[in-house]
């Protein structure tokens, strides 16, 4: 977790993504158009395809239905003394919701995306 959503931790995010992509793979990240993603002063590794999604689209973004569930479940209506103990609940969140795979599974799910 960083304390800023800049163009360094962009760049911290794909080169972490970049190191777990099995070699001779390849991954494709799906973004929205948020500066830091889209800035020229990114170098994205070789073995990542970025996709940007349309502007003011936060519905074909899977990951911001992650949020709301983070939210809902377990970070809503609190009150944090200090910074870390903010970083410690969000932690303890996504421990959380990565202890449920199928909720994963289907808050990614888009029946749009799946050809039959």
């Amino acid at each position: 977790m960083l304390p800023y959503a800049d163009t360094w931790a962009m760049q911290q995010h794909l080169d972490e993504i970049s190191r777990h992509v099995k070699r001779g793979a390849h991954a494709v990240l799906l973004l929205d158009r948020a500066g830091w993603h889209t800035t020229d002063k990114l170098k994205v590794p070789r073995n990542i395809s970025p996709i940007f999604l349309p502007s003011r689209s936060p519905e074909l973004n899977p990951v911001e239905n992650v949020w709301q569930i983070m939210r809902q479940n377990w970070l809503s209506n609190h009150v944090f003394d200090t910074y870390n103990d903010i970083i410690e609940a969000a932690r303890e969140a996504w421990r959380k919701l990565i202890a449920q795979p199928e909720t994963i599974t289907s808050i990614g799910m888009r029946q749009w995306a799946h050809i039959r």
